[in-house]
């Protein structure tokens, strides 16, 4: 009688605990339905009560501390990853606590410490693009650039497709006056997120980037400035350095006077950029010396691939896309399957480093 009594007892304590773990989750998704209306108030309410039920729910945990973290209450938010990690050492969901963790602490300006949670994540989820990314961006704050690009990097090897970090690595080549890097990454950028806000002053940017600094001065006359600390980047032994792309940049700065000067045909803006970059494609290609480093490994068989497919028409209205012009979005309406050919080519794209 007395096993008897024990099962029973073990039966309906398993079976309520399945239950408030069942009813907990289904809070939770209430809440996560508040949190992307932006009520965050609301979402938290339903996590603490799905916490009443199953006090250590880690999706929760995970959501309340993000919810908390966009509010600006990072010492509770804290509070939630610290116990998440202390009940859950092993879950793969810790990857996303790790993140809001290392957000917070960052919220509170212990950059630091932040660094160090980041760390902490990384080793138990290597593969984890965001937290690398998310180191990077608080290794930037910090002006460490060196160390804030190598983990962008290491971010988009994970995951070619995170315009994030892409762009990251755009502006902060860019901030370093290091030209055709900048447009390579722009590039993918572009690519991955055609359309939006972030899209639209990225294009402002890369259409200064790729204009250059060629100048009209006079009836007959072009004036090119060029930064001539890019100039002549050799080791002692005359190899190239690792993305080391002057000669480029040299040659495309002077086919851009070229577009100034009065026999030019005139072009449409789109096809200004498109003629420019297949310059530079072609530049990149036909390289004499053996060249090394992230970008000519990374970006540089992306675009030459682009060419080489016959894609850079498209390309160019894709970077286009949100600049408002009627005559790109009719080109855009008009084109579908050369849109679909080119979105599928690049979801294809094989991204490794040899």
């Amino acid at each position: 009688m007395k096993k008897l009594i024990f099962f029973t007892l073990t039966f309906f304590t398993f079976f309520a605990f399945g239950q408030n773990k069942t009813e907990a989750e289904k809070l939770v998704k209430e809440g996560v339905s508040y949190h992307d209306k932006g009520d965050y108030q609301n979402a938290i309410s339903k996590y603490n009560k799905a916490l009443e039920l199953d006090k250590d729910n880690l999706l929760a945990l995970a959501e309340k501390a993000f919810s908390l973290m966009l509010m600006e209450k990072y010492d509770d938010a804290i509070k939630c990853c610290t116990r998440a990690i202390a009940t859950h050492e092993n879950d793969k969901l810790l990857e996303n606590i790790y993140v809001t963790y290392g957000n917070a602490l960052d919220g509170l300006k212990k950059t630091d410490q932040s660094l160090e949670i980041y760390d902490e994540g990384i080793k138990k989820f290597p593969e984890s693009f965001m937290m690398h990314f998310n180191k990077g961006i608080s290794l930037f704050s910090q002006k460490e650039y060196e160390d804030a690009l190598l983990c962008f990097e290491k971010a988009v090897l994970i995951n070619p497709d995170h315009a994030g970090s892409h762009n990251a690595i755009a502006r902060l080549e860019y901030l370093q006056d290091k030209r055709i890097p900048a447009i390579l990454a722009y590039c993918r950028f572009f690519t991955v997120e055609p359309e939006s806000r972030r899209a639209q002053e990225n294009l402002e940017v890369l259409k200064t980037l790729v204009r250059g600094n060629a100048k009209k001065t006079g009836k007959n006359t072009i004036s090119i400035n060029l930064d001539t600390s890019t100039m002549g980047d050799t080791t002692a032994d005359g190899k190239n350095k690792p993305d080391n792309f002057s000669s480029a940049e040299l040659i495309l700065e002077l086919s851009a006077s070229l577009q100034l000067t009065k026999d030019h045909k005139k072009k449409n803006e789109v096809d200004e950029f498109v003629s420019k970059m297949e310059t530079l494609a072609s530049l990149l290609n036909d390289s004499e010396q053996k060249n090394s480093g992230f970008f000519w490994e990374y970006y540089t068989p992306f675009l030459v691939d682009m060419k080489d497919k016959k894609m850079m028409e498209t390309f160019g209205y894709v970077v286009y896309a949100s600049s408002g012009e009627s005559y790109v979005k009719k080109w855009l309406k008009k084109h579908p399957k050369e849109l679909e050919a080119f979105f599928i080519w690049s979801s294809k794209f094989d991204w490794k480093i040899e």
